[in-house]
């Protein structure tokens, strides 16, 4: 979409409340000034209305219509209202929609240091000490300097919730060895993909919405998403049994919130403030909802649904982990890459230090008061 036709949308919309104005102001007996009609924000995500995200787009739509005190209304879509999953970054830069919720690995395919922003090398840090980087140590800048600068896209980007560290994933066989992957035909996004390639396996792509259709037809025969509760309502379960949580192919991703740079400095400040904030406020409602229903779901899966459940072992974990080293140095060939891992290497030097540090054994309190039932 030209920027003619993104002015003349926003025209409209000035030109539209002008002459409603005027019309009112026609009326003379009218006793008080109508209230002014909201914004409506046209944000596509790229979940189904049944994946538990899709609830988290909403949550954020929420909590802006009320800070905003009715001024903006968010209008919540599903993955193919407008476009398919992994083009809504297209989307929001053609003006097609004003806003998207997603994750930046659906757009690995423009740019791979794209994947760097939730789903690059695990240094030692979780989720919650890179989301602290993109806005404490300089990964907003990056981001900027990569969609703005290099891509030249006209976006605007947050990230919020701290996403837990996703699991290896399902598979119908027991996976225990690396010489147990060899072969697999895997589904994965990003440099996860590069990752489970040195492995051994064959890697898919897909959206979420592809994956269980993708493992009925032989596409794939193995594959991760994010976690128990979207594969629970995928129907993971009922196309493999053997689930393996733990992995450092995907273990510090949080959502991308864009909007159109356009239409956001569109936006009076105070309004631009509650889209930028909201996103902060939803992080935290996110985070306990996700605690809540994963842990709901992933008994479910366990006690009902007949799945057998697994940490991945200590050999495939250490696999993955040279395989990062292996990939690493390739990446670093690329100088705006080799600029962001550097950052990320330097913040997790010093914040998981400290974490690390700080931190009891969680395991050892867990194991004390409820013994038996995590077996490592």
């Amino acid at each position: 979409m030209t920027d003619t036709k993104k002015f003349n949308r926003r025209s409209f919309l000035t030109k539209s409340a002008l002459a409603g104005g005027a019309a009112t102001g026609s009326m003379l007996a009218a006793p008080a000034v109508l209230a002014q009609a909201p914004i409506v924000i046209k944000m596509q995500t790229s979940w189904n209305d049944a994946n538990i995200w899709q609830d988290f787009a909403r949550d954020y739509a929420t909590r802006v219509e009320e800070m905003s005190g009715g001024r903006l209304k968010v209008d919540v879509l599903p993955a193919g209202a407008v476009v398919a999953a992994f083009q809504v970054l297209d989307a929001v830069n053609d003006g097609l929609i004003d806003a998207a919720h997603s994750v930046p690995v659906y757009w690995y395919g423009k740019n791979k240091a794209a994947s760097l922003f939730g789903t690059g090398p695990v240094f030692g840090g979780s989720a919650t000490t890179m989301l602290s980087w993109f806005y404490e140590g300089g990964g907003q800048e990056l981001y900027n300097e990569l969609t703005q600068d290099i891509m030249g896209l006209d976006v605007v980007g947050y990230m919020g919730f701290p996403m837990f560290a996703q699991p290896f994933g399902w598979f119908k066989e027991e996976v225990n060895t690396v010489d147990d992957l060899q072969g697999f035909k895997y589904r994965t996004v990003g440099l996860a993909a590069d990752l489970m390639a040195k492995l051994g396996m064959s890697v898919a792509q897909l959206p979420g919405g592809e994956i269980v259709p993708a493992m009925e037809r032989g596409v794939i025969d193995a594959f991760e998403f994010n976690n128990p509760s979207s594969d629970k309502d995928f129907g993971a379960q009922d196309v493999a049994k053997n689930y393996y949580l733990s992995s450092y192919h995907q273990a510090s991703e949080s959502f991308e919130f864009l909007f159109s740079k356009m239409f956001f400095e569109d936006l009076d400040s105070d309004l631009q403030a509650i889209l930028k904030y909201g996103v902060e406020a939803v992080s935290t409602a996110n985070t306990a909802k996700a605690m809540n229903r994963y842990s709901a779901d992933l008994q479910f899966l366990q006690n009902e649904a007949g799945v057998s459940v697994k940490r991945t072992s200590k050999e495939i974990l250490d696999a993955q982990l040279k395989a990062w080293d292996e990939l690493i140095p390739e990446l670093e060939s690329d100088p705006f890459m080799k600029k962001t891992l550097d950052s990320q290497r330097e913040w997790v030097d010093r914040v998981a230090y400290y974490e690390l540090m700080n931190s009891p054994d969680y395991g050892l309190a867990y194991e004390h008061y409820f013994p038996g039932k995590i077996k490592l």
